[in-house]
């Protein structure tokens, strides 16, 4: 979000040679244009481009007055939160379950974190069904299609994504919700909120009125936004918000190794991952050693195509999906897309390819927010139909087709292979990791994390034991340079 005056006039001395005092007068150019801002009452004296600084001082500045604004008494005691729950979801709550659902009414701002099986999709599914018990308006939405479409499908109710729910225009990129027209919500519960960014967060919280309750859910423990920022990480460690960290894995998560697995990489401790010989029935968590890259490569492209759908019956393309540290090399999601395509799709071996990458039935992403084409950045579909004389190709996203001409080709990329950023918020039945030593400048372990929690019914890691230790042991992601924690807790903002 900013970097440090001091990190900056280094960095511009070292590579450009500029000296002290015109560094000096051009940032005071800059910030004479509205183009800067410059907080010299900041610990670093952080210098941020305007709108990253707009958001962050507006999430604290919102989220301050929201927590300043006492809460009227809850409408549902714990009997009745139980009651309401029994009858919605014919489920018994735990007590940690129950605590958070009672503190949901008490409180403005509410964190729920936990890794996987520790019950959070039951828990927003319960929250959705007692404020509807208690007459209250409540919104769900995620910052992604994919998460938004599977969190309406996990709690069968209405989801959306945070830029429809504030009225992104796509003619004067703005969104229409904000402070002078905010959402009509009493309470808005937000999935996979570790991939908000900063300038999302910010609008969303001048959007949402002072008075309503705001419930952000997700593993704080799986790699950052994209964008700008850590948001959820900075909430939980500026102490504002009230924060739940789920930690009991419920008995029937428990049971399963992935999710066995998940939890020991997020502790730091190696998966259990006994090697895996060639002709060995494959397992729900899989180890498979190979001594090269190219080795790895050929692994992969053989799970795929046989011993994935010949043990289990899973369909490689629908349900089988590689997930890579990297985009280059030999085990990136360049070449994997290539090889895949080669040994997936038959319609690759005849004709000509339309922009030279694609054929029918090919598994596609698109890549960027398309708002028009109601497509957005993330989102896997298949190539149903070329038309080579009408220059334009024809993808279908969950049974919706979607128009592209040739000039938004680039807005599409082979899917067979992707990377793991890519995958945050979507989960697969079975997926594919390589790990290799070539990609040591990614191996971290939320990474690694991350990609194991995307699966629901296999993992298979394939390569270099060496590099699961890399990644196991690797616990330094890149930092954020983010001063929302110390705003929340009173700075300038």
């Amino acid at each position: 979000m900013f970097v440090p005056r001091r990190t900056l006039e280094e960095q511009c001395g070292t590579a450009f040679d500029v000296d002290f005092h015109t560094l000096r007068d051009g940032l005071d150019a800059l910030a004479a244009e509205g183009r800067i801002r410059i907080s010299p009452d900041t610990p670093e004296e952080a210098i941020y481009l305007t709108e990253l600084y707009t958001a962050e001082a507006t999430i604290a500045r919102r989220i301050r007055a929201m927590l300043e604004i006492p809460t009227p008494p809850a409408p549902l005691d714990a009997g009745q939160i139980m009651a309401a729950v029994a009858q919605c979801m014919a489920i018994q709550l735990s007590d940690e379950q129950l605590a958070v659902l009672q503190s949901v009414f008490t409180q403005r701002v509410v964190i729920i974190t936990g890794g996987p099986g520790t019950g959070k999709t039951t828990l927003v599914r319960a929250i959705a069904a007692v404020f509807a018990a208690a007459g209250k308006i409540c919104h769900l939405a995620a910052p992604t299609g994919r998460a938004a479409r599977r969190m309406a499908e996990l709690t069968g109710r209405p989801a959306v994504t945070l830029h429809k729910l504030l009225g992104f225009n796509l003619n004067e990129g703005r969104f229409e919700r904000d402070q002078d027209d905010p959402l009509d919500t009493e309470a808005l519960i937000v999935d996979e909120a570790s991939m908000v960014d900063g300038p999302l967060m910010g609008h969303l919280t001048q959007a949402l009125p002072l008075k309503a309750h705001l419930i952000l859910v997700g593993d704080v423990f799986q790699l950052p936004s994209v964008g700008p920022g850590a948001v959820l990480a900075d909430l939980i460690a500026s102490g504002a918000a009230h924060t739940f960290a789920l930690k009991e894995v419920f008995r029937q998560a428990a049971g399963s190794p992935i999710i066995a697995n998940a939890h020991r990489v997020r502790q730091g401790s190696r998966p259990d991952m006994p090697p895996l010989a060639h002709d060995h029935l494959l397992g729900e968590f899989a180890f498979i050693p190979q001594p090269t890259p190219d080795a790895t490569a050929r692994a992969i492209i053989d799970l795929c195509v046989r011993r994935i759908p010949e043990q289990t019956g899973l369909d490689p393309v629908r349900d089988v999906q590689v997930l890579t540290p990297m985009h280059k090399g030999v085990v990136g999601t360049l070449n994997l897309n290539q090889r895949l395509q080669a040994a997936l799709n038959p319609h690759a071996a005849n004709g000509k390819p339309w922009a030279g990458r694609f054929y029918p039935t090919d598994k596609v992403m698109h890549l960027r927010n398309n708002y028009q084409k109601a497509v957005f950045n993330g989102e896997i579909g298949t190539i149903s139909a070329i038309h080579p004389n009408e220059r334009r190709l024809v993808v279908t996203f969950d049974s919706r087709q979607v128009h592209y001409d040739d000039i938004e080709g680039d807005e599409l990329a082979l899917a067979y292979a992707i990377s793991v950023h890519k995958s945050q918020g979507s989960e697969y039945p079975a997926i594919i990791v390589p790990m290799v030593t070539h990609h040591y400048v990614m191996l971290q372990r939320n990474l690694l994390y991350t990609a194991l929690t995307r699966a629901r019914q296999m993992v298979i890691l394939v390569g270099s034991e060496k590099a699961v230790r890399i990644a196991v042991a690797a616990n330094q992601p890149q930092q954020r340079m983010s001063m929302l924690s110390w705003r929340l807790g009173g700075g300038e903002g």
